[in-house]
């Protein structure tokens, strides 16, 4: 297995398995949410590759001081072989060689399995909450009517 950075190429194996993960949500493209990852000056999507299957992915980014966790997702079967492991290890080695001193994440309240696994890799809560809304009224209202994260 490599875990190497994902080019617009992944966009389509990437999505189907962030959607076969339960990650994706109706106002979120999944694959315009990779487009910009790839794209972007400040963040990547990493992937697990065995030859050229996609195993696994964790999007990663920082915004100056906080170093960010997306979409990490490992094809069911692979799960339990420490894919999801290697995934963070590397998006942690990747904020810290953008020099930022701490990695953040947001799992669904709903989510105690994610959580666990969180938390055997060392990730305590933050005791925070994140606020937000989308600046385009139909998404908004989309969100607001479906309820979840």
């Amino acid at each position: 297995m490599q875990i190497r950075p994902l080019t617009l190429d992944h966009a389509d194996a990437a999505a189907r398995l962030w959607e076969q993960g339960g990650l994706t949500r109706p106002w979120n493209d999944p694959r315009a949410d990779f487009r910009t990852a790839v794209q972007g000056p400040a963040s990547e999507v990493l992937g697990a590759l065995a030859s050229d299957t996609l195993l696994g992915t964790v999007m990663v980014g920082h915004e100056g001081h906080r170093g960010w966790l997306y979409y990490l997702a490992v094809d069911a079967e692979r799960r339990g072989a420490g894919v999801g492991r290697a995934l963070v290890a590397a998006a942690e080695r990747w904020i810290e060689d953008q020099g930022i001193p701490k990695v953040m994440l947001m799992i669904r309240a709903e989510n105690e399995a994610v959580r666990r696994f969180y938390a055997g890799l060392g990730y305590v809560d933050q005791e925070v909450s994140v606020l937000g809304r989308f600046l385009d009224d139909d998404l908004q209202r989309l969100r607001q009517g479906a309820g979840g994260g």
